[in-house]
């Protein structure tokens, strides 16, 4: 038997945050190594997953079997195809970085305070939600993906209600107070999208009889398993609803740029880089392979969906005074160009798309935690109260501009190359959202450099006339994320090398093919 490796790559950080949670309360030191420790082991482990994947065999790879719950012929079945190991690589690589980030977050205001929990429980909670998003990029059962999809809410309500945001205009009882509200409209957004998701998940197995979406996947393929069209229909809109408000998509994302604002940046990270990927991955490992001909019928107002996305995050980014909102609308307006690549049902926009989730999250990374740093020194969000900052403190200027520069899509940097893909293989079929979407390019160049004028140049305010540049620690977290985003936008083949056979195939599922240019190249 050969060994579990993604098993274990799911198990070590949730073994990881029973043992940091179980760290004496005076050893907080040692939680936090222990926590770092266990994500670069993750890390490891993930890396080990990437070498054994090869993009040229079986659509699933390292694939786990095993009786769960016979009775209703629920299986722990795990796999990877393409796709899934692509984001399984950013989960394990963002996560020490979050972990580093977040050394001091959970630590008391002064001794004794109760006002936070322990600082052993903030990282613990970070583990356990990287063990609940691998499980859910492996699992190939659809009863375990929706358990572990669902699993991951508490944690996460936990972190952005109990380790929020420390910068509060209004004082400690009022931050209080707004933190709770972000946490529980995260969680009643996403628990109704779940609520709906478990009875489309429980319809699906009274058609199907199973809850393995390859054996679905193949009985639909050969004619085997036959739905009829508004049965199909019905049951993909249960399972895009929950993804949609996880993605999040336009008018279901109210609940992000709360939770975003009220979480410290590592967390906010967290929401954005990893955990909403699972709302867009799902997307195309069971939207478009269970139900081929509901995604078709349903690609339309998806696409009108997700270019209102587009439009309305970068619009609202512009006119944020507070710098952790004006990231979250930008987001909305990121996730909008992925689910638009996925929908648009070309090889070249459900590749962008992908790589999209895989650089958005670097990028955003890269500028959230730059901006985490830069709030906690000055004790505020808000844009208003910066200026001047790159003339006392450059290299913090100078990363929280590239961070920037990769959100707008500046050719050279990482997620230019996704934005392209998305936008060609968008034009190829549906030329009118193609070009409309493009105005979300305009908007994201306004909005960021914008910001970084408004904060970063002009007279030095005297709050700021004092602020330190990074530190060691601080350049630890962020050098890396830049190299990345230099080196995926100057050469992106290793992943796309990766991914574009798993894009093939979602093709062949929906039974789609990229339509011909209008004038052939010349021969």
């Amino acid at each position: 038997m050969s060994f579990p490796l993604l098993t274990a790559t799911a198990a070590l950080p949730a073994l990881g945050a029973v043992a940091t949670a179980a760290v004496p309360a005076a050893r907080r030191t040692a939680a936090k190594w222990l926590a770092l420790l266990v994500s670069l082991a993750t890390l490891a482990l993930a890396v080990a997953v990437l070498v054994r994947f090869d993009p040229g065999g079986a659509r699933y790879q390292l694939t786990e079997s095993h009786p769960w719950i016979a009775d209703f012929g629920v299986r722990y079945e795990l796999g990877v195809d393409g796709i899934a190991v692509a984001l399984i690589a950013l989960t394990a690589v963002l996560i020490p970085f979050i972990v580093l980030a977040g050394w001091h977050d959970a630590d008391p205001l002064e001794t004794g305070s109760r006002r936070w929990r322990p600082t052993q429980g903030f990282f613990a909670l970070i583990l356990a939600v990287e063990a609940m998003v691998v499980i859910s990029f492996e699992a190939t059962d659809v009863f375990l993906f929706y358990i572990f999809f669902e699993a991951m809410l508490i944690p996460m309500y936990f972190l952005i209600g109990g380790f929020g945001d420390r910068a509060h205009e209004h004082g400690e009882e009022t931050a209080a107070t707004q933190r709770s509200y972000a946490a529980v409209k995260f969680l009643l957004y996403n628990l109704a999208g779940g609520l709906i998701m478990l009875a489309a998940v429980i319809g699906l197995y009274v058609v199907a009889g199973d809850f393995s979406l390859q054996r679905i996947a193949e009985a639909r393929a050969s004619g085997s398993l036959h739905m009829a069209t508004s049965t199909e229909r019905w049951l993909f809109l249960g399972f895009f609803f929950a993804f949609a408000v996880k993605a999040p998509l336009w008018p279901l994302h109210t609940w992000l740029p709360n939770a975003m604002q009220e979480s410290t940046a590592p967390v906010a990270v967290l929401i954005t880089a990893v955990v909403d990927k699972v709302g867009t991955f799902a997307m195309l490992r069971f939207c478009l392979q269970l139900f081929p001909e509901a995604s078709r019928w349903a690609t339309p107002v998806i696409l009108v969906l997700a270019l209102i996305s587009i439009v309305y995050g970068a619009l609202l980014a512009v006119g944020q005074r507070d710098i952790k909102r004006l990231v979250a609308y930008a987001s909305i307006s990121h996730f909008g160009f992925i689910v638009m690549g996925i929908f648009a049902m070309t090889s070249q926009g459900q590749s962008g798309a992908t790589l999209y989730m895989v650089n958005h999250g670097i990028s955003t990374a890269a500028l959230m935690l730059v901006a985490g740093f830069l709030i906690s020194r000055r004790g505020s969000r808000l844009i208003a109260d910066y200026s001047g900052v790159q003339k006392v403190a450059p290299v913090l200027a100078g990363t929280f501009l590239i961070g920037g520069l990769a959100t707008l899509s500046l050719p050279g940097l990482a997620p230019f190359v996704s934005e392209f893909l998305v936008l060609v293989g968008t034009f190829a079929r549906y030329p009118v959202i193609g070009v409309i979407a493009t105005f979300g390019i305009v908007l994201a160049a306004l909005y960021t450099l914008v910001l970084y004028q408004r904060t970063m140049t002009g007279p030095v305010k005297p709050e700021v006339s004092a602020m330190p540049d990074l530190r060691v620690r601080e350049l630890a977290v962020i050098a890396p994320l830049i190299v990345l985003l230099i080196v995926l936008g100057v050469y992106p083949k290793p992943v796309t090398d990766i991914i574009d056979p798993a894009v093939r195939q979602t093709m062949s599922d929906v039974h789609k093919q990229d339509p011909k240019p209008e004038v052939e190249a010349a021969k």
